[in-house]
């Protein structure tokens, strides 16, 4: 056991120094949240530390990914109802609350130059002509893509999944076919093994996990949920994105979904275990976390639960591999860190938590301003915790609450931010930023 959570968490590490200047997935290189730079900027503000700003169009809450010298991100353009026609969709909803409806829809990939922060490519992905409503905190274009070579992988959920070649800034090809009714719009991320995109499809209607081939977009393996949910429909969807890890066996594609958490091999989707949640957990968005073999999985909805699970079963690991659980203050939307040996995290009203990972012990607990969506990152001993204000907390990775500095901007923040050399590339409602201190930067020689 202690040989495979040395060889895992080598892996991990081997994989994060390896793209040190990269951010190619959601949290990005190993999915986590981290990067091993040590001059990433405590303090800025509109005004300071702003190496550029760049207006971004449409909507969208994924996270910017980076890859040599381009930034990439997906963007609805939204064409508002009339008055008329919001009144009559409106109408053959049975529950309108906090949802919204649009008109046509445009969904995009705009890539942007990482040192100018000029827009050089705005490709066109999909038409949408009436789609279906979303949850006032969701947008269109939330999952956030995934750079695989010389390809991103851009998904819509329902709306399609496409490729752009990033060399020409064109599709290399659009899949349309894999359907599933969201309720309040889409939001798991691919993620990539070798020539796979995998991706989560747990709607009201069809839950499965699929394996797209990235140069073509065939569908390589696709495998449907084995574990028994609510007969409601609306508890059996969610939003989560899968963790692939290379383990001494194989790759592990660890993927959160309603009600269980499972564990598939990445190269034929079979499914190697599964673990009941212990209580209902529904529109599940957190991203897996490990420390060493465990993985660390907060369930959403409706009381989020937070389970540490050992990835190393075979079957129904319910009984047998569940180390500990906790019911306090559990994250819905934002994912957890790791840091120092230490376990973090925000929940979406802002109570901040610190817990020992092996037991889920508890070793502080502070209070945060504001509500939260977007998950966290780590550098060094500091933590970012960006709120849907625009104000980021930085807090000392330790034993002990300690606020290091908070940062404003002027709009709100749902999407998670990047990492890539000494920079912080922040997604605001309406603009990218760079955000660098020159101070900071190392010297030539």
């Amino acid at each position: 056991m202690k040989q495979f959570s040395c060889a895992l968490a080598l892996l991990l590490m081997v994989s994060l120094a390896s793209a040190e200047d990269e951010w190619p997935q959601f949290r990005g290189p190993d999915g986590q949240g981290h990067s091993l730079t040590e001059r990433l900027p405590l303090k800025w503000s509109e005004t300071e530390n702003v190496v550029w700003k760049t207006p971004v169009p449409g909507e969208g809450h994924s996270s910017p990914v980076i890859s040599g010298t381009q930034i990439w991100l997906t963007t609805a353009i939204v064409k508002e109802l009339s008055e008329e026609e919001l009144k009559a969709r409106l109408a053959q909803i049975e529950n309108p609350n906090n949802l919204q409806l649009a008109g046509t829809l445009q969904l995009k990939a705009i890539c942007i130059d990482r040192e100018t922060g000029k827009i050089e490519h705005d490709v066109d992905l999909f038409t949408v002509e009436s789609p279906e409503p979303k949850h006032s905190l969701n947008s269109y274009a939330s999952p956030t893509p995934v750079i695989a070579g010389d390809f991103l992988v851009c998904h819509f959920g329902t709306y399609g999944t496409a490729a752009v070649n990033r060399e020409t800034g064109k599709a290399a090809w659009r899949v349309d076919n894999l359907k599933l009714d969201h309720q309040n719009g889409p939001g798991s991320s691919p993620a990539v093994w070798g020539d796979l995109a995998v991706i989560h499809l747990d709607g009201m209607d069809t839950q499965s996990i699929v394996a797209l081939n990235i140069k073509t977009g065939d569908v390589e393996w696709q495998t449907t949920r084995s574990g028994e949910m609510d007969p409601t429909p609306a508890l059996k969807k969610a939003y989560g994105t899968p963790l692939i890890v290379e383990t001494a066996d194989r790759p592990l594609v660890i993927s959160p979904a309603a009600n269980w958490v499972y564990g598939y091999d990445a190269r034929t989707g079979q499914e190697i275990w599964k673990a009941a949640y212990g209580k209902l957990g529904f529109s599940t968005v957190p991203r897996p976390v490990l420390f060493r073999n465990q993985a660390l999985i907060a369930t959403s909805y409706m009381q989020s639960r937070l389970l540490s699970v050992r990835i190393d079963g075979q079957g129904d690991v319910t009984d047998s591999h569940i180390d500990w659980i906790s019911d306090r203050q559990i994250p819905q939307k934002p994912s957890l860190i790791v840091a120092n040996d230490r376990l973090f995290f925000v929940s979406d009203r802002g109570i901040a938590r610190c817990l020992q990972p092996e037991s889920g012990e508890e070793i502080w607990f502070a209070r945060l301003p504001g509500e939260y969506s977007a998950s966290p990152t780590a550098t060094g001993d500091r933590l970012y915790f960006f709120n849907q204000d625009g104000l980021c907390t930085v807090i000392r990775a330790g034993d002990t609450f300690e606020e290091l500095a908070q940062n404003q901007l002027a709009s709100a923040v749902m999407a998670s931010p990047a990492i890539a050399g000494n920079a912080l590339f922040i997604r605001t409602a309406d603009h990218l930023y760079r955000i660098e201190d020159p101070d900071l930067q190392p010297t030539q020689n």
